[in-house]
């Protein structure tokens, strides 16, 4: 007797619980917002170069940056800001002439261009904004900001590092053996 008025009881509550489960499968499929993204682009090479750049050495550098910006109307604002970033020290081998090899017997004399800082970039994928203080609408422009003055300070810093004495020095282990392997005794890297 108490089994078949709980079967009854549930045959009166079914009906209603899918209607309701209809009812809310049908609103959310009418009423959800989709959305497709769709690009097109239309790529055009500019330029095309022939780099002759050795890469010889490579710095990776973190930096943790606090950068404000102070208002005379608004509150200080800030972001803290977690940086990844590489340095990369390089000879362009494309300034070499013919006067700047001197061969003699198994005597070989290079004359090498003057090491350089080939590139120090921020890798945005591995750096990131670490917090933020009283930024509301202006943090794009905020971390925009702070972004330029951590690449224009790790330039600086790297530019005061060894990297060109560490390029110089990976140049001769790296070309060296190289111009020996042709069958030169002597050689001699010599910088401008």
């Amino acid at each position: 007797m108490h089994l078949q008025i709980d079967m009854k009881r549930i045959f009166q509550i079914l009906p209603w619980v899918l209607l309701i489960v209809a009812g809310y499968l049908f609103l959310t499929k009418t009423f959800s917002i989709s959305t497709s993204v769709e690009n097109k682009h239309q790529l055009l090479v500019e330029k095309i170069e022939a780099i002759g750049k050795l890469e010889l050495v490579r710095y990776q550098i973190s930096d943790v940056l606090e950068h404000k910006a102070k208002t005379d109307f608004l509150p200080e604002a800030s972001v803290l800001l977690i940086i990844k970033a590489e340095a990369v020290g390089c000879i362009d081998l494309t300034k070499i002439t013919r006067e700047n090899i001197n061969v003699e017997a198994d005597t070989a004399v290079i004359v090498l261009p003057e090491p350089e800082i080939c590139y120090v970039k921020i890798d945005h994928k591995k750096s990131r904004v670490y917090d933020t203080k009283m930024a509301f609408f202006r943090e794009a422009d905020l971390v925009d900001a702070a972004y330029k003055e951590a690449e224009r300070k790790l330039t600086d810093e790297v530019k005061k590092s060894n990297i060109l004495a560490q390029t110089k020095t990976n140049a001769t282990s790296v070309l060296k053996p190289i111009i020996e392997g042709l069958g030169y005794k002597n050689v001699r890297l010599v910088f401008e």
